[in-house]
């Protein structure tokens, strides 16, 4: 099931990837960024690293690195990335995912 109107009405973020690959909406607080991803395609996320992230998967599966650490996800599946830890992985078309960065400008919102 798609993200309801509401949410795909919010704001997109200005991220480093193509629109027909990802799409996304947010909610951004003076304390953190909500992100709501839907890859349209597969996706290859290059290892990199920030301050802290949790997520969790709504629908699709990705293979997630967080330091030495790979593991599947799937949809229910909720993952914590601590602060400065590598991570990358691959998502498969179809994923849907909300991400919830300790970072309020992780990513500027498009405008």
């Amino acid at each position: 099931m798609p993200y309801p109107g509401f949410i795909t009405s919010f704001p997109s973020l200005d991220v480093p990837f193509p629109e027909d690959v990802v799409q996304t909406a947010v909610i951004r607080s003076d304390a953190g960024l909500v992100a709501f991803f839907t890859f349209l395609q597969d996706f290859e996320l290059p290892l990199h690293s920030h301050k802290a992230q949790w997520g969790t998967v709504i629908e699709g599966e990705i293979e997630l690195t967080i330091g030495d650490d790979t593991r599947i996800y799937r949809r229910g599946d909720s993952y914590s990335i601590p602060a400065g830890v590598e991570h990358g992985g691959k998502i498969k078309a179809g994923s849907r995912v909300i991400d919830v960065f300790e970072e309020p400008d992780r990513y500027p919102i498009k405008g």
